[in-house]
């Protein structure tokens, strides 16, 4: 299908971006990787795309205060995937490889994936297990929103519909942390049917400090826990199986059940939670 008419307009001030968005129908277009299929599959139908790709100030890609990266809404995939900085942040770099393709990582952005906020999406899964802190603009000015309060359910966050997302700060890491990602989909390249991230810390003796855990492709939302204690169980795999009967409640469906998905949490939290720890004990050796 071809997508229905609409509008469409560049601005090249963030406050023409918030003065289009103020007047009515109109979305954000950025990579376009999420909006376009949903505009050609008709489940869209704004009246104006506001194209962002012409404002300087959100191309901004950055290390900033303690080593943090920040990400401007108009920032490639692509183009973190593969920049030095990315480093720092160790989990953007394991979870990247995931997201689609290389073809639609050079054009979609990270920005845009938290924006749309899929439940299966790799990019809002570390954003929330990290807890990085998402800037949005709007009529009544900025605002930093962590990204556990973000995302709100299936394609629904914090920003309005007269807002803009304007940046993403993902913490860099820290002497003694350790992370693994992880994810099981029916071919590369689809959304996940179950996901995980995980963070771990320890201390200077190599004993587990915390270490948080973050499900994607599991719920209407990523779902994070602090696992500390979970990791320090002696039958790791049984503690995970008794988490993924809390956290796991997305309906089954022709590509898994309930069940199933719950067995591929266990088992990829398991998995994950033990490099991560491996990994953090290395940082410490």
């Amino acid at each position: 299908m071809k997508a229905p008419p609409f509008a469409y307009v560049r601005p090249a001030a963030l406050d023409d971006v918030l003065a289009e968005l103020a007047g009515g129908d109109a979305k954000v277009l950025a990579g376009g990787q999420s909006l376009v299929p949903v505009l050609a599959m008709r489940l869209g139908r704004p009246a104006t795309l506001v194209d962002i790709n012409a404002v300087a100030e959100l191309q901004g890609f950055e290390t900033v205060d303690g080593g943090a990266l920040r990400i401007g809404a108009a920032v490639r995939q692509r183009t973190v995937e593969r920049a030095a900085e990315t480093r720092a942040v160790p989990l953007i770099g394991m979870a990247m490889p995931f997201v689609g393709h290389r073809e639609l990582r050079s054009r979609g952005t990270v920005v845009g994936s938290l924006a749309h906020a899929d439940p299966a999406a790799e990019l809002p899964a570390v954003a929330a297990c990290l807890d990085a802190t998402i800037e949005v603009a709007g009529p009544a000015g900025r605002r930093r929103i962590p990204a556990g309060e973000f995302f709100a359910g299936a394609m629904t966050t914090g920003a309005g519909p007269q807002d803009v997302v304007v940046s993403v700060e993902f913490p860099a890491a820290r002497p003694g942390e350790g992370f693994g990602f992880g994810e099981i989909a029916r071919r590369h390249g689809d959304f996940a049917l179950a996901g995980v991230a995980a963070v771990v810390r320890v201390g200077g003796d190599g004993a587990v400090a915390q270490a948080r855990l973050t499900g994607f492709g599991i719920s209407d939302r990523p779902v994070t826990r602090d696992v500390t204690e979970v990791l320090r169980e002696p039958d790791l795999r049984a503690a995970t199986t008794e988490l993924a009967s809390e956290v796991v409640d997305t309906a089954g469906d022709a590509h898994g059940s309930t069940g199933y998905r719950r067995r591929l949490f266990g088992v990829l939290a398991t998995r994950e939670l033990e490099k991560a720890l491996r990994r953090a004990r290395k940082e410490v050796a």
